[in-house]
């Protein structure tokens, strides 16, 4: 998976971990996979799409860029909320450096508070950090000068990059001025990986981004996907068997449909954005299940492969 074209190293390599941080839906994720040059973070246009702390890396013959998309940073509300909150400050921890991400659409000057979470959180840090201002193609250019007058006057940002991770604006420039930081050291990871998670990871990703897609905000926020079952099979389609976990029946009954229609659109559109990701075709077959208040319990977020 993830293979590319050989790279031979040159004699001075440069490589690091680069944390990127941000409150939700200000298009970490986004960001990531245009650095990355692939999908490898779920993108939908509701906060809290990122759970997991992913990683995602960018190799050369000069450098490698390890970079760590974290869940928004928030006040946690349940269990969950905690562990994705431990995700975000362990790649903080982790990082060389942090680009601390904004949205130029709602950069939060006017209701800016001394104890929002993200912007303390890398204030604690003390580690160098970029600030981007994302979505500069929604705006007109005057309005970027009192966010970046603003943020500046806040904390010490080495560097300043409006940019638009959609559009794919300002993102070469930046990724140089990142390998620019990077201390000389050999890479941290084979030369032809692009992310330490496995295509079990990714499909699961996949299901649940389309459920984010096609649902409002309480049928996504209550689920989470296990994926029970991945078989290659020689000269037939790969068999993927993943369950749907929700927290009441009456949503239950909402994801699975009238005639099991809406389960049905659910993993037609899975399937066709899996497929696109393994580029091979698949057989895939989901259950929907009741876990109650599975964000609170411990043992059942463990078992969905959060670290606790």
């Amino acid at each position: 998976m993830f293979n590319i074209d050989r790279i031979n190293i040159t004699d001075t390599f440069r490589s690091g971990y680069v944390a990127i941080v941000g409150e939700p839906n200000v298009g970490k994720s986004t960001l990531l996979n245009s650095l990355v040059g692939q999908k490898i973070a779920a993108v939908t246009n509701k906060p809290q799409t990122t759970r997991h702390k992913i990683l995602g890396i960018l190799s050369t013959e000069s450098y490698q860029i390890i970079f760590l998309d974290t869940p928004g940073l928030l006040k946690p509300r349940y269990l969950l909320h905690e562990v994705m909150m431990k995700a975000a400050v362990s790649a903080i921890e982790d990082a060389d450096l942090i680009l601390f991400m904004i949205d130029a659409m709602d950069p939060k000057i006017k209701d800016y508070r001394d104890d929002n979470i993200a912007f303390t959180t890398i204030k604690k840090s003390e580690i160098r950090a970029f600030l981007l201002i994302n979505k500069i193609d929604l705006v007109d250019k005057q309005d970027i000068l009192p966010i970046i007058a603003f943020y500046s006057d806040k904390y010490p940002f080495q560097e300043i990059f409006p940019v638009s991770a959609l559009k794919n604006i300002g993102i070469e420039e930046l990724t140089e001025t990142i390998v620019g930081c990077l201390s000389e050291h050999p890479p941290y990871y084979p030369l032809d990986v692009v992310s330490e998670y496995n295509e079990r990871y990714f499909v699961g990703e996949i299901i649940r981004e389309k459920i984010f897609e096609k649902y409002k905000e309480e049928i996504p926020y209550s689920t989470t996907v296990d994926v029970i079952d991945f078989k290659e099979q020689k000269d037939r389609k790969d068999l993927i068997r993943a369950d749907i976990y929700v927290e009441r029946e009456s949503q239950k009954g909402i994801l699975i449909g009238k005639q099991g229609k809406a389960l049905k659109d659910i993993g037609e559109l899975s399937r066709k954005e899996i497929e696109k990701f393994l580029d091979r075709p698949v057989y895939l077959e989901l259950h929907v299940k009741v876990r109650e208040k599975w964000k609170e319990d411990a043992a059942w977020l463990k078992r969905f492969g959060y670290s606790l």
